[in-house]
């Protein structure tokens, strides 16, 4: 059995979402969204290529020696399966483990609401799921797919980088690829998949316009789209969108998101109020007819106003969100206050007065 198995199996045991392995650190693992050490000596650089290496295929050994980072997906029976991350840094080498749910969360499980789902039931066109790093994303996607697999009879194809969750064909037929395994990259990947009969196409990160304008072909040509950017809001994604493209082409993208983009759920990992987990809260944009006259217009920037009044169409923005959670006693007020925008409604309902702003009483 691999030595790094016993940190692995020691941080899914207590809960955690990630285990750090850095030289001259010791172990790190993150729970509930904070670190906290394991208590075992600071590891050595020989330690730590010694620990890695057990995993590792000559493959992506000689790949790692050539200076590059390595994404790869670890799993054994004992631990389970994980998401890793091998890179150097100046002092020598570190590992990020990040532990992949054995069973994949059904959508009313990570407490999306009801319009997800809705979304789900559209034949052509593009979902976004955005959020930082370490939000879940990846997550939300998975379920967004077991619900089709569940659901519907499509060919749908996964591009990532790497593979996390593992969906087994139920309903649908489910080709996971793996970026530099299967395929070169995800324009790459996508261009192939177009040639495979797909109905549902999952790109792991729209992280360059080569990308992200050959997902808005293949949505524009009657195939459902979901996939990731790292933005925090709907506003944000479609500016990213935007800016990403071209100048020849950023007014052919405006049109396109007007008029193929279905939604945008961008979310964040908030503390539950008991401190023991932490829940996604998201915010929500729908392409409306309101929507979209405002991308076509260039009106982005209006876009929040029609959010927060757009309930009766499943749309929300986070700081709804998060305060109707704070209401219900569901995530943690402290840290919902950390995470909102506006932080003033959020004021009454801080425990922690060292988080509120400071009033400067002192008379001149």
């Amino acid at each position: 059995m691999p030595r790094i198995n016993a940190f692995l199996k020691l941080g899914r045991e207590q809960g955690g979402s990630d285990i750090h392995l850095s030289v001259g650190s010791p172990p790190l693992i993150r729970l509930h969204g904070e670190l906290q050490a394991i208590k075992y000596r600071e590891l050595s650089e020989n330690e730590l290529e010694d620990l890695v290496n057990e995993i590792l295929t000559q493959e992506q050994i000689d790949t790692f020696s050539s200076g590059k980072d390595l994404d790869f997906s670890y799993e054994h029976p004992e631990v389970g399966r994980f998401r890793v991350n091998l890179y150097r840094k100046f002092n020598g080498i570190g590992a990020s483990l990040r532990a992949i749910a054995p069973i994949i969360p059904s959508l009313g499980e990570l407490g999306l609401p009801d319009i997800v789902e809705q979304m789900l039931h559209a034949n052509q066109g593009l979902i976004l799921v955005t959020g930082a790093t370490g939000t879940g994303k990846s997550t939300t996607l998975a379920s967004m797919i077991h619900w089709l697999n569940q659901n519907r009879r499509f060919n749908i194809i996964t591009l990532e980088d790497p593979v996390e969750y593992i969906h087994k064909s139920e309903q649908s037929l489910i080709i996971q690829r793996a970026v530099g395994s299967h395929v070169c990259g995800f324009a790459e990947g996508l261009r192939a998949a177009l040639r495979e009969d797909p109905d549902v196409i999952l790109v792991g990160e729209l992280r360059d316009p080569e990308t992200i304008s050959m997902a808005m072909t293949a949505a524009e040509t009657g195939h459902l789209v979901l996939g990731t950017l790292h933005t925090t809001s709907a506003v944000k994604t479609l500016d990213r969108i935007i800016d990403a493209m071209p100048t020849e082409q950023k007014s052919l993208a405006s049109t396109f998101l007007a008029q193929h983009l279905k939604g945008v759920v961008s979310q964040k990992l908030v503390r539950t109020v008991d401190g023991r987990n932490r829940q996604a809260v998201v915010e929500i944009m729908v392409n409306t007819p309101a929507i979209s006259r405002l991308i076509l217009t260039g009106k982005v920037f209006q876009i929040p106003s029609i959010l927060q009044t757009g309930r009766d169409s499943g749309m929300q923005l986070m700081d709804q969100a998060l305060l109707e959670s704070v209401k219900k006693k569901e995530i943690d007020p402290d840290d919902a206050y950390i995470h909102a925008n506006d932080k003033k409604q959020f004021q009454r309902y801080v425990t922690n007065p060292d988080l509120l702003p400071q009033i400067n009483l002192a008379v001149n």
